[in-house]
Parts: structure tokens; sequence; C-alpha cells
């Protein structure tokens, strides 16, 4: 999980209103780290690189699902989820939302295991990563983690009790992802079990690199792409390695990709700018669909995953188009006002 300062639990103050901000917070982070992930999946090249190419989209999923968990808790205590605003929009390059440490500084980058190693297994990192061998652990003080945020989430929706779940059950989504059937926010016991549903995922357990479903935690998804192996129960010893078979990476199959794209950086009137264009202005119905799915309209879900299967096919279209000799261009994550 991202590695946080201790402003981002500021909102925590024994407060109803202050558990919201801290959700909308949670519901932001998720998010922010959707189009690093999505900037790196497209820029490889179509049929290069697949395994690779499974394991982000896999975690890309649970990171959808991780957001709308945390919006169906927002509402099922009467707050309203924000999503269709500029401000919802992470700078890149630069921290992620909630006060994230000055030394993680995330990219929109073309896949690289460097881009792996230095930022997404930093995003997804937790407080004590399991001591699988080949595994380094950074030494000196520990940081604060999102797992430790949502543990301070949970410590305060026990507090405050089942009174403040007065939220609308119509609000809540409960379609998109099999979880979102089966776990239904409507009392502390309830949230609770669905923040332990994201930091399982995203972090895996204390004693095993898998969540409680059996599947592989987001950070050890990724090291399996860094180290270029999966992960198997060791042979030699109690515990888990990276040692099953290979996972191939052919850096001839990935789009020579700009980092850190801006709308400007396209002269005026190139294909290049008109498609990144395009692009932005998907992405930004996208988020005005996933406001209103989230508050009320759970119709909007349908319209919202074809504006992602369309997001996809633009930015690979767009990453296809050469600017220069030697280099392609890539969709900067704008926010662009949609006519209604």
């Amino acid at each position: 999980m991202v590695r946080l300062r201790a402003e981002l639990f500021q909102d925590l103050n024994g407060t109803v209103e202050g558990l919201r901000c801290a959700l909308q917070n949670a519901i932001e982070l998720e998010h922010a780290t959707i189009p690093p992930y999505l900037y790196a999946l497209y820029s490889i090249k179509p049929g290069a690189n697949p395994e690779i190419v499974g394991l982000i989209k896999s975690i890309v999923l649970e990171e959808m699902l991780h957001m709308s968990l945390d919006c169906n808790i927002l509402n099922a205590i009467s707050g309203t989820p924000k999503i269709d605003d500029p401000n919802f929009i992470p700078k890149y390059p630069g921290p992620l939302p909630g006060g994230v440490e000055s030394d993680l500084t995330v990219d929109l980058a073309p896949f690289s295991k460097q881009v792996v190693q230095d930022t997404f297994m930093v995003i997804e990192e937790p407080e004590d990563p399991l001591h699988l061998p080949v595994l380094k652990l950074a030494e000196g003080e520990k940081p604060t983690t999102i797992g430790q945020f949502y543990a301070e989430i949970i410590n305060q929706l026990r507090t405050l009790g089942d009174g403040i779940f007065t939220g609308d059950p119509k609000k809540q989504l409960t379609t998109g992802f099999g979880y979102l059937q089966t776990i239904h926010v409507h009392n502390v016991e309830s949230a609770v079990e669905a923040i332990k549903l994201i930091v399982d995922q995203g972090e895996g357990t204390k004693t095993s690199p898998f969540d409680p479903e059996h599947e592989l935690a987001h950070y050890y998804r990724f090291a399996e792409i860094y180290h270029g192996k999966k992960v198997i129960r060791n042979p030699a010893s109690p515990g888990f390695a990276y040692g099953g078979h290979n996972i191939s990476f052919d850096p001839a199959g990935v789009w020579p990709v700009i980092a850190n794209p801006k709308g400007t950086s396209y002269p005026a009137g190139s294909k290049a700018r008109s498609l990144n264009h395009a692009f932005n202005y998907t992405y930004t119905s996208l988020l005005k669909a996933l406001e209103l799915t989230f508050n009320g309209q759970p119709d909007q879900l349908g319209p919202a995953i074809g504006l992602m299967e369309s997001m996809k096919a633009q930015a690979m279209v767009l990453m296809a188009t050469e600017t220069v000799p030697g280099q392609t261009a890539g969709p900067s994550f704008e926010y662009t006002p949609v006519k209604e």
C-alpha cells in the first residue's frame, strides 16, 4: 500500500463528518493508482508480454473494486462520493493524494521492470513485506501505509457504531463485481469486511502473500513481474519463494511512449493532440458516469464499462502514433469538460 504522512489521519477526528472525509480520501487514493497502471498496460504492444498484461489487468480490476467498496461504505454513512471533479485526478508526475511520502513520485510512464520496482511495488508495499527469497526490504524507519490508514478507519467505525449507518441502501452498488453482491455495507461489521478485503487484496496477510480467497496480493503480483518468476511454495523451506515458471519480458514489445504527457505536449492540429483530446473526453465522461453510478443511479454502470473499453481502444491507437522519430504519444489523463 502507499506510504503516507500523518496528515492523512487528520480527518479521523472521531466525528462522522471526519470519517466521511477520510473515506473520500480513500476513494481518491484507490483511483489514483489506476492511470499509472493503465498507462503501463496500454504501452505494451498488442500480443506482446501476455502474462504481464494479464497480471496488470487483474490488479487494475481489483483497484476498481476497492474504489467501489469505499464508495459503498461512504454511501452507507450518508456521505456523497465526489468523482466528477477536476481535482479528483492527481497531477502526474507527482505524489498520490493524501500526503504520500515526498520520495515517491508517480509518473505516467511506459512499462518497464524499473517502473514496477520503483513505483508500483512501492504503491502496494505492505508495512512488513514477507521475507520471500530474493525480496529485499528497505532499511530505516517504517512508513505509514494505507493499510494502517484503513485500520484507523476501522477503529473509528467501531467507536461511532452502527448508528451512523443511515445511508439509503438503494445507493449501494451491487453489480459489476462478485464481491459487491455478497458484501452489503449496512453496519460496522459489513464495512469492516469490505475494508479487510481491500487491504488483503493489496498487501496479502501477515503470514501469506495470498489473500483469504487464495489470490496473490498486488504487491507480490508486481514482484512476480519484476523478478520474472511466479510465487510458489518454497520446496527447500517453509513459506514461499519466487521460483515458479518464468514470466518472460520482451522490451521490444513496449511502445516507445512519451512519459508524463500533457495536452500541450502535442502540436495544435496534430493527430496526436486530437487523439489525446478524444481520450480525455472519454475519461472525463467515465468519471461523470461513475459519480452517477455511486450516487443512486446504478444503471449508469453499463455506460461506464463501455467508456472504459473506449478508453482502451483510444489509448492503444494513441500509443501507436509516432510524434517524433523513435517516440510515440500517450494519453494525458486530464479532465476535459463534457457538454451536457
